[in-house]
This record gives C-alpha cells, sequence and structure tokens, in this order.
C-alpha cells in the first residue's frame, strides 16, 4: 500500500471519482494536515474506505526532537520500514509585534529536508556519510516532513516556508522524486509553496544539473562546492571524480536562472584546509562570468571528525577578500550549535541507541 502523499493530484484523478474530491482531499492533506481519512468531514463514508483500502496516510512518526536555544529544531522520523531520517526547522526571523499587539511582521521559517537515507557522495567532512547509503526516499516521504512541521508547529496554512534540500542525501541522485516532490509541492491545491521558495542543493552531479534545468520548474540551485581545485576538492567529495569542478561550472552557466536570483555556492570553511586567501582568489577566478553569490559555512565539528572548524578572523578576511573584488558573499549564521547540528549526528545517535540495547 502506497503513501498517499506520493501522489500529484492528476494521478488520483485516474482513479477517484468525480474529480472534485480530489481536490477536498488535497485541501485536507495539505492545508488542514490531517493524517486520518475518518477527519476529512466532507468526503461520503464509501470514499473514505476506498482511500483507507488503498493509501496510507499515517506511516511516518516523530521519532525524537531536539530544540537548540535560539529556537532551531532538529527532527527524527522514522519511516514504515524502521529507518529514520532528520528534518531541522529554522526560524530565520521572530514575529515582530507593536506596543498595541499589532502583528508588524510574522515568522519566517527555513525546512531543511532529506531526500535519502544515508548518501551515496562519501563527503569526507559529513556525519550522513558515516552510516553509508540505504536507499532513496518516495517523493511523499519527502513531502511529509514538511506537513509533519507545519502541523507540530503550528504554521498555518497560509503561512509559507522556505524548502532547502540541504538534509542526509544529495537530492539530484534521486532525480524522478526530487522533481515529483517539488510539483506537489507547489500545487496551488496544495502547499502551494511557490518554486522560488525552493532551493535543491548539490554536491555538483553536473549530469542531473542540466537535466533539472531543462524542466525549467522554476526552484533555486545551491552548489557545494567547498574546493577550488579538482584534488582538494577529490579529497572532499570523491564524487569530484566523476563530476569535476569544470563540468559543474560548465551546467551552471546553461542553468536558466530568475533574472533576480543569483546561483548559490556553497564552501564550507575548514581550519588550515580551505580558509586561505590563496583559495579566496581562486574562487574569484572561478566564478568570474556567473551570477553568483557565495554562502560561507563554518565547519560544524562533530565526533570522529579529522576537521577542525576555522576562525572567526579567517572567516572574516575571506569574505571582505571577495567583498572586495566584487563577488557577493554571506557569512551562514550557525544555527542549532547547542544540539546534533552536524546532519546525521542524531539519527546515528539513534542507532547508536539501538545497538547498545540489542
Amino acid at each position: 500500500m502506497n503513501l498517499i502523499y506520493d501522489y500529484l493530484d492528476t494521478e488520483l484523478e485516474e482513479s477517484i471519482k468525480p474529480k472534485f474530491r480530489v481536490k477536498q482531499i488535497y485541501n485536507w492533506l495539505y492545508k488542514k494536515y490531517v493524517n486520518n481519512f475518518d477527519e476529512m468531514k466532507n468526503l461520503p463514508k464509501n470514499l473514505k474506505e476506498e482511500l483507507k483500502d488503498k493509501f496510507e496516510i499515517d506511516n511516518i512518526k516523530i521519532a525524537d526532537i531536539q530544540e537548540a536555544s535560539d529556537g532551531t529544531k532538529k527532527y527524527l522520523f522514522k519511516l514504515s520500514d524502521g529507518h529514520t531520517i532528520e528534518t531541522v526547522l529554522l526560524k530565520m526571523k521572530e514575529k515582530v509585534i507593536d506596543k498595541d499587539g499589532k502583528v508588524l511582521s510574522g515568522e519566517k521559517f527555513t525546512v531543511c529536508i532529506s531526500s535519502q537515507v544515508g548518501c551515496k557522495v562519501g563527503c569526507s567532512f559529513c556525519f550522513t556519510a558515516k552510516g553509508g547509503f540505504i536507499r532513496n526516499l518516495s517523493a511523499g516521504e519527502i513531502v511529509y516532513q514538511i506537513l509533519a512541521i507545519k502541523r507540530d508547529n503550528n504554521i498555518v496554512e497560509n503561512k509559507s516556508v522556505n524548502i532547502v534540500y540541504m538534509g542526509m542525501g544529495e537530492p539530484l541522485d534521486n532525480f524522478d522524486n526530487l522533481v515529483k516532490s517539488i510539483k506537489i509541492f507547489t500545487n496551488l491545491d496544495g502547499l502551494a509553496i511557490a518554486p522560488r521558495r525552493q532551493t535543491i542543493s548539490t554536491s555538483g552531479l553536473s549530469s542531473k544539473i542540466e537535466k533539472l534545468g531543462k524542466l525549467n520548474l522554476g526552484v533555486n540551485i545551491a552548489i557545494s562546492l567547498h574546493a577550488v581545485d579538482d584534488e582538494l576538492r577529490e579529497e572532499l567529495i570523491p564524487m569530484n571524480r566523476a563530476y569535476n569542478i569544470k563540468s559543474i561550472i560548465d551546467a551552471i552557466k546553461k542553468y536558466p536562472i530568475d533574472e533576480r536570483k543569483r546561483v548559490m555556492f556553497e564552501y564550507l570553511i575548514i581550519k588550515d584546509v580551505n580558509d586561505d586567501l590563496a583559495s579566496a582568489k581562486k574562487l574569484v577566478k572561478l566564478l568570474n562570468g556567473i551570477k553568483a553569490k557565495v554562502n560561507l559555512i563554518y565547519f560544524n565539528p562533530h565526533e570522529g571528525s579529522i576537521y577542525q572548524r576555522p576562525t572567526n578572523k579567517k572567516v572574516n578576511e575571506f569574505q571582505e577578500f571577495l567583498h572586495n573584488r566584487g563577488l557577493l558573499c554571506t557569512i551562514r549564521e550557525s544555527k542549532g550549535i547547542d544540539i546534533d547540528a552536524a546532519c546525521g549526528q542524531l539519527r546515528e545517535k539513534e542507532l547508536k541507541e539501538k545497538r547498545l540495547f540489542t
């Protein structure tokens, strides 16, 4: 039996008649966040029974939640087969209320979602790589992460969130389910999350970047670059042997970008590895001619890592060098630093506890 969140509305219309019932079902699933067919009040009883026979709706559970002092929440979800994935809710902006209690502006949220159980890429700095690759998530398992987060945090239906495919897994390695989840997220009868609010973060599968670009779905793309030459990048990201830096840059130059947007290049700064100004100089040259924005990320230390967090001085000097040469550059604020913040840590903790007691 398949998860109902795996289906586009057009697919459900093939078996559910009349078609207007599908719009009602989508409304209950994606706007009211119900996780029980019996709660769909305006559906006839026979249709509810049909849905129960055909689809699952509540086979993903919240196994654990960690909340940081800055409001960041990390969720561990248990899937129907017992495997676990992580999702992170980031509060990017607090609600602003005036002295009379009037809301001047609401909160802004970003949700970092997973696309695979584990990952094939094997980045040397990544905690997720430690557990290896298990399987791809279905489109519905990807979509459900947003639903569960909105429900658990009472985020109203018309309150949009930003989605970043930057959790466990390489999104473009799960291409078909990635594309389907984007379409489900975008559906106006569903969550209605605009493509411009969705960002695909990839380690650089250049052929899949081109393939995604040809679909012209309107989503943003972010490249996890982390190095400016192939030798270092192969050490950090072994997949670079198959998809080297040149192939990634060539693919990005063909990717359709909204004229108001830029291509994000994520650069994880690691102490004494890639934090020097010589690397900054090479980065400026590499991105010449691309409407780019560089996001500098402090390496987040975790158990067993051979790498260390860079100093604030080094990161600020790196940013200043890029700015002075006309390259837009930001430093990502570290969030959730007082919990198991590195992606994969909460899952590994749960697996370790399971091994101890079995």
